[in-house]
């Protein structure tokens, strides 16, 4: 039985695989997500961003889900978890996802705020969307905030502090790629949430940073290419070494920067050229990205952490 929240630490959101006729590639997300459940992370995120969800068929989902839920039960370490995307544009097929994740394996959901009628999703109708879901998933859910992807919808610490209160063991936790640290401090620290709450941070570039304000640990497209190196610093920031920390948190934000750049497509892309499995396709209209753009000074960035993750 999953924890009340997911565990502290590091945690991929896993990208998705294809062919070049755009179906599923299992192969590689078999040898990809052993790779990091060897790696020591704490869980997965399937269908995340990263994981490409509205590409992806309801039965796709269920499994890739199922797919990793076997895999991380049979090579990751004790009490790791999967936390499913779920989120869609109403309700009722959020609903459904989540009920979908959970026969397939997953322990936990993460919902983005619906987006389609952006005019029409104030505070009040999106706090009881998440109410809504949290009172019929069978599993918590996690508050997915991405205003990049959302049409600009940005949750704040309010809205957030609200929901985890009232719906206390239901709403568990959120992802805040929004990069706002102040944000974090003030949800990880929010006294109005009185049961396990976890906040992560959302992307690679300001993982330390989050540590510093009390989050929960990292789920960020970097750990996809270079697991061992972000559980690295999570050891040194525990263990207060806060200089070697701030060491490596500089060459995961020079490496975050340079995935960032090359989009979804771009981290497959970097996965095939500097660990031999994969490619750089995405279904349509997203395009692919050959490995060949990473040379000059973006292989030298990658290429020298590329190294430190194969060291540890």
């Amino acid at each position: 039985m999953a924890p009340p929240c997911p565990p502290r630490g590091i945690y991929a959101p896993v990208v998705a695989f294809f062919f070049e006729d755009e179906t599923l590639d299992i192969e590689s997300l078999k040898t990809h997500v052993t790779r990091l459940a060897e790696a020591g992370v704490a869980g997965l995120v399937i269908q995340g961003s990263n994981g490409e969800a509205p590409h992806l068929l309801h039965s796709e989902r269920k499994e890739v889900i199922s797919t990793a839920a076997a895999i991380l039960k049979e090579k990751g370490k004790p009490g790791s978890v999967i936390i499913a995307g779920c989120g869609a544009q109403s309700t009722r097929e959020t609903i459904q996802l989540t009920q979908e994740a959970q026969e397939a394996g997953a322990d936990y959901a993460l919902v983005l705020s619906p987006s389609y009628w952006v005019g029409a999703m104030q505070p009040t109708t999106i706090q009881k969307f998440f109410t809504d879901v949290a009172a019929v998933s069978p599993i918590p859910i996690l508050l997915y905030n991405f205003p990049a992807v959302t049409g600009g919808i940005d949750l704040d610490s309010d809205l957030i502090a609200n929901l985890a209160s009232a719906n206390p063991n239901k709403i568990v936790g959120c992802k805040l790629t929004c990069g706002n640290i102040g944000k974090l401090h003030r949800v990880a620290h929010d006294k109005r949430i009185t049961t396990p709450f976890a906040a992560f941070a959302g992307k690679s570039e300001f993982f330390l940073h989050g540590l510093v304000a009390g989050s929960h640990g990292l789920i960020g497209a970097a750990v996809n290419f270079v697991p061992k190196v972000h559980v690295k610093l999570l050891e040194l920031y525990d263990a207060g070494n806060l200089a070697a920390a701030q060491e490596l948190q500089t060459q995961l934000s020079e490496t975050d920067w340079v995935l960032v750049r090359s989009g979804v497509s771009g981290l497959k892309a970097a996965l095939e050229k500097y660990f031999k499995y994969g490619s750089g396709r995405s279904r349509r209209p997203l395009n692919p990205v050959q490995s060949s753009v990473f040379s000059g000074e973006k292989d030298v960035v990658l290429q020298q952490i590329v190294d430190l993750e194969k060291s540890l």
